[in-house]
């Protein structure tokens, strides 16, 4: 009967001591995020994050949009001077800057990369995917795995400070759950989110203020900004602009993006006219009849799905094979920079180089050749 009771108490305990780790990501104690009511930096583009800061000068990294949909929770990291300023704070924290990171995305490589520090990334998701030379090559970088089949381990035996996380439409409960019981900081960044151009390219600041390296990084930006709103007021809008048609079928539906969309209003940007009227927050899809009608009216097409030939055109969509805008040869796609392993620069390093994209597109519009980013299929 002792060994029993034994037993059941060990138990309960056992139970007390994962629920208690399990709720560290709740601020309490004798600091909490109401502390942080200064504002640090709010976005100029950005509608997904803004940091503030206490009266100490400690930070909060609040993203308000880490996923796509309508089950959207807020996300926090605070980032304290010391140790001693951080005691009693339970929510996900680090102290001083993070040196090794996990990036579940490649936009989170980039970003650390036109930081100039490629250097702190400890590991990545999709290692083959990652077109970075100096993060793709390193050895002692490792590859995290996918999903909810982590390397955990690997993140304990390499002293991760911290996992910006990528999510779809929530947070996964399994993957931060176990985070939490390791002590392992993460952070959600929603950058894919942001619509606008330049709102995309603004997590850098997100990223930099993890890293301490904030002024560099609005420095960086402004930059960025100055660039992309020169090319964009050198554009000529003519009277009449050319009609630009995206993608292809996705199982027999073709998606046909937002008007307010990323792409979108880089198109219109560049001088160009969205052929088709989508006024939701996302994308649509239409029917074959209706594509191959727009496709017929169409001037300029942009990323035609994994093409990179009119002939991969032609036997991925047969029925486009005689259509005026195909026949002309005005098809371009975003997949020019590629890596052996199958990745894409177009969603790493144009994250923060929309100024780049901009240019690529100022260049199809007047049916040109020198891209960047994109190429015309041939």
């Amino acid at each position: 009967m002792y060994l029993c009771l034994m037993n059941a108490m060990t138990k309960i305990l056992l139970y007390m001591l994962t629920l208690c780790s399990c709720v560290g990501c709740v601020a309490s104690g004798g600091v909490d995020n109401t502390a942080f009511s200064l504002e640090s930096y709010l976005p100029k583009h950005a509608s997904g994050f803004a940091v503030y800061a206490d009266d100490e000068g400690n930070k909060l990294l609040r993203v308000t949009r880490p996923w796509q949909g309508e089950n959207v929770e807020e996300q926090t990291l605070a980032i304290f001077a010391t140790e001693e300023s951080a005691e009693g704070y339970r929510g996900q924290h680090i102290v001083g800057r993070a040196e090794r990171i996990v990036c579940m995305s490649t936009s989170h490589v980039a970003m650390l990369a036109e930081l100039g520090m490629s250097s702190a990334v400890a590991g990545v998701s999709g290692k083959q995917y990652v077109m970075n030379e100096e993060v793709r090559v390193d050895d002692k970088v490792f590859d995290v795995g996918y999903d909810n089949n982590l390397d955990f381990e690997a993140m304990l035996l390499n002293d991760v400070d911290l996992v910006v996380m990528y999510g779809i439409q929530a947070e996964n409960r399994a993957v931060v759950t176990k985070l939490r019981d390791m002590n392992i900081p993460y952070i959600y960044f929603g950058d894919y989110c942001e619509q606008s151009p330049l709102g995309k390219a603004e997590w850098i600041v997100a990223m930099a203020e993890v890293v301490g390296s904030r002024s560099e990084a609005e420095a960086l930006f402004a930059g960025i900004e100055e660039r992309y709103n020169a090319v964009r007021e050198s554009v000529v809008h003519d009277a009449v602009r050319p009609k630009v048609m995206f993608n292809l079928p996705y199982q027999d539906v073709w998606y046909m993006p937002s008007n307010s969309s990323y792409m979108v209003r880089l198109v219109e940007d560049a001088g160009g006219d969205y052929i088709y009227d989508n006024e939701s927050n996302s994308s649509v899809g239409i029917s074959l009849e209706e594509a191959v009608e727009l496709v017929s009216k169409t001037d300029i097409w942009l990323n035609p799905g994994q093409c990179t030939s009119l002939d991969e055109l032609r036997a991925t969509a047969p029925i486009f094979a005689t259509m005026e805008v195909v026949v002309r040869g005005d098809v371009y796609n975003n997949n020019r920079r590629r890596g052996e392993g199958g990745g894409s620069d177009f969603w790493e390093s144009a994250i923060v180089r929309p100024d780049v994209v901009l240019s690529d597109l100022v260049e199809i519009m007047q049916r040109g050749d020198d891209m960047y980013y994109h190429q015309r299929l041939k």
